[in-house]
């Protein structure tokens, strides 16, 4: 009985394992186009929709060749500074936040890679659940054996969300500088990434000097 009851256990996990990987959306096609849209812009789209509003985004995305080093040096620093050494994810930097975590008791410290946040934008929601945490850390994996790391961060850029409708670092550098992304000076590149952790709450706009404090940080670890 208890032999049976073994089988049946380790049949049903093997059985949930195939069908956790066979869901994984195959990122192939990445190493050689842009994606048509993202999760998170879908849903921002719905929002809008809901809202009875207008769903048009503004987004253009560009190569890396067409971002200015200085902001992919600034969101590289803000975000995971050892994006080209780890292989996705960064466990040492998720050690850290759970443990920052768990003495606040509460998740305010994520801890994701640059891998993980584009994981997350492109393929699965906001919501802060075990299972979709597995999920961004499945993908984050595939992600990097099958895209070269210029690749990730070229397609991180063009995906983030930078305020309202506002999507990648070419429409927010035209947004807030009036200059391509290209064009971006390095206190202006390091003030779009102040913005990435939240736009809403980091808003150039609406929050200017909460905006540049934390720029002024991004300059000095840049």
């Amino acid at each position: 009985m208890i032999r049976r009851a073994l089988i049946v256990i380790l049949a049903a996990a093997l059985g949930a394992a195939v069908l956790f990987w066979a869901t994984l959306p195959d990122v192939r096609p990445l190493a050689r186009s842009w994606p048509a849209t993202t999760a998170f812009m879908e849903r921002r789209k719905a929002e809008l929709a809901k809202r009875g509003e207008s769903t048009r985004l503004d987004w253009t995305p560009v190569p890396l060749a067409r971002i200015a080093p200085d902001l992919q040096r600034a969101v590289v620093a803000a975000e995971d500074s050892r994006f080209f050494e780890h292989g996705g994810v960064d466990w040492e930097a998720m050690r850290g936040a759970l443990e920052t975590n768990w003495e606040k008791g509460r998740l305010k410290v994520g801890g994701s890679t640059i891998t993980q946040q584009l994981a997350k934008n492109l393929y699965l929601s906001p919501a802060r659940t075990p299972w979709r945490k597995l999920r961004e850390l499945a993908i984050a994996k595939r992600l990097e054996s099958q895209l070269s790391k210029k690749r990730i961060l070229e397609l991180y850029l063009n995906v983030i969300e930078l305020g309202p409708r506002t999507y990648g670092v070419e429409a927010a550098a035209r947004r807030y500088m009036g200059v391509s992304a290209r064009d971006l000076s390095r206190e202006q590149a390091a003030t779009l990434a102040a913005m990435i952790p939240s736009p809403r709450l980091y808003d150039l706009q609406r929050h200017p000097e909460r905006v540049k404090r934390r720029a002024d940080r991004i300059l000095r670890w840049m």
